[in-house]
């Protein structure tokens, strides 16, 4: 990717004994999405973290719109939005008051400011509630009022940390929307996330990271096909886990459970399928793999504390 917006080279970062982002590389081209997934405590949000200059990295370089990081970090921030997993919207001032002061901090005159509010906050679906402050605001809207406030400065990277964690799916379907019609007009965006389907739906490419390490890089599907079978058979009820034992797990090439549920990961699920006919008690979910196996099966399916 030559003509790379964003170059990280062999990052590392260190706390104490700890190594939290361990020889990280990636790129990130005009127009693309890549996504980072990886559990928690995983070096996600370190990651963003450097590449906002706001933590040295211990070794390796940071190279983003033709600048070095943290060398160049004020002139590299000025063509950044950013959208961080808390909000940070000031709730003593309104809608329209946030980006008009947000804008301030970029050295924009406020005529230029008040040019750009109408359209910011059409497209974040706020027109509405240009006077309102953000203790009025649903959880949604507060999101898409700081994507707003994260396009004032017409950037042409936004890095986003988690940004529709803690919303209902219709509030996270419409930053997916927005999100959309960024990429559409050329933004570059370097996103974290949980949500698998956010994932799949947004990223071109995905870095998956675990321990500090990337583990996997690729395109969503590129990466499914390449680690998991096409399908996955999902069986849960009563007997379930003595079904995982028995004979049925010889049509599977490879078998994982999950508290009650038994994953059967296959080829070719006809024969699995036929054979569940025999346990008329269990209930069966026949669906194609997708990335939540694939982030189950690099990095496992036990729950982590927050890091």
């Amino acid at each position: 990717m030559s003509s790379a917006l964003v170059r990280v080279e062999h990052l590392s970062k260190r706390y104490g004994d700890a190594t939290v982002v361990d020889d990280l590389s990636f790129e990130i081209g005009p127009g693309e999405c890549l996504g980072v997934i990886g559990p928690n405590g995983a070096g996600k949000t370190t990651t963003i973290r450097m590449c906002l200059g706001l933590s040295a990295p211990d070794s390796g370089s940071i190279h983003a719109l033709g600048l070095e990081m943290p060398r160049d970090a004020l002139a590299i921030k000025a063509q950044l939005g950013v959208v961080s997993q808390m909000d940070t919207l000031d709730p003593d001032f309104t809608c329209a008051e946030n980006l008009l002061v947000y804008g301030r901090y970029f050295g924009m005159k406020d005529a230029q400011i008040r040019a750009r509010i109408p359209a910011l906050l059409e497209f974040a679906s706020l027109t509405s509630k240009a006077d309102a402050k953000p203790g009025e605001l649903s959880g949604g809207m507060k999101r898409r009022l700081s994507l707003a406030r994260a396009l004032v400065n017409d950037p042409k990277l936004l890095m986003l940390d988690e940004p529709t964690t803690g919303l209902d799916p219709q509030a996270r379907h419409l930053m997916w929307e927005r999100l959309q019609l960024l990429l559409g007009q050329g933004k570059s965006i370097l996103l974290t996330t949980h949500f698998m389907d956010e994932a799949e739906r947004l990223c071109n490419r995905l870095l998956v990271l675990d321990h500090g390490k990337k583990i996997a890089e690729g395109r969503p599907r590129d990466l499914i096909a390449q680690h998991l079978e096409p399908d996955v058979v999902e069986v849960f009820g009563v007997g379930a886990l003595a079904v995982a034992e028995g004979p049925l797990r010889s049509l599977a090439s490879r078998v994982e459970v999950s508290g009650e549920t038994v994953f059967f990961y296959t080829g070719n699920a006809a024969a699995l399928l036929q054979a569940l006919h025999a346990h008329p008690q269990l209930r069966t979910l026949h669906r194609p793999a997708n990335l939540e196996d694939l982030f189950l099966k690099l990095t496992g399916r036990q729950i982590r504390e927050d890091a």
